[in-house]
């Protein structure tokens, strides 16, 4: 069982984001902080920028490719930086946006008959991953709670997200995946950081 993060461990990887977008945007120079145990380990994450709670990047790794230190810096540069549904973030929005950083566990695929896919996406714990051919599309937790879907509305926007038709997720050939964020976030901009239950924000 993937070893979850203490709140202490889910602040520096806020502050760990946060302080790689500065040092880029400031000096174009990318951070190399490494630490040691959790960080040390192979996991997934995202790095999810916040303007006025509006959207403003979210760039990241679905899977346990790198180290989580560095997976959350090169996340946190490129959500700044390279998100192609915005411009690049300004020194001077710094101060106005909030980090969050959501520690993935490893993707799992749903097998199971498709009238009972949608039985297998809990709302508030699941984020999805679908894959069909040359296409695919994430959407995290906290997605669903934010825009109040059920779970076959989330599946259906997780395709769209991949660019495929909305019910592709009950078609033979595609490939759904369910995973698990724990997710940090900045109360307010580099201010106090918090651990997100999201399934305490079910409607």
């Amino acid at each position: 069982m993937t070893k979850l993060l203490t709140l202490e461990e889910g602040i520096k990887a806020v502050k760990l984001a946060r302080n790689a977008i500065e040092v880029y945007l400031k000096e174009k120079k990318v951070i190399d902080t490494r630490y040691d145990g959790v960080f040390a380990e192979k996991r997934g994450v995202f790095v999810t920028l916040r303007k006025n709670k509006e959207l403003r990047g979210c760039i990241g790794f679905p899977y346990p490719y790198k180290r989580l230190d560095e997976a959350i810096i090169e996340s946190a540069i490129s959500a700044a930086t390279q998100d192609p549904r915005f411009r690049p973030l300004s020194t001077k929005e710094l101060d106005v946006v909030t980090v969050e950083v959501t520690i993935l566990t490893p993707p799992e695929k749903i097998e199971v008959d498709v009238r009972k896919i949608s039985e297998q996406v809990e709302i508030g714990r699941h984020g999805l991953l679908i894959k069909r051919g040359i296409f695919s599309g994430l959407l995290l937790p906290q997605v669903a709670i934010e825009f109040n879907f059920d779970s076959e509305e989330f599946l259906s926007q997780t395709c769209m997200k991949a660019g495929l038709p909305p019910d592709c997720w009950l078609m033979d050939g595609t490939e759904i995946y369910r995973f698990e964020g724990q997710i940090f976030e900045e109360v307010e901009p580099g201010g106090e950081v918090v651990e997100v239950d999201m399934r305490s924000c079910k409607v």
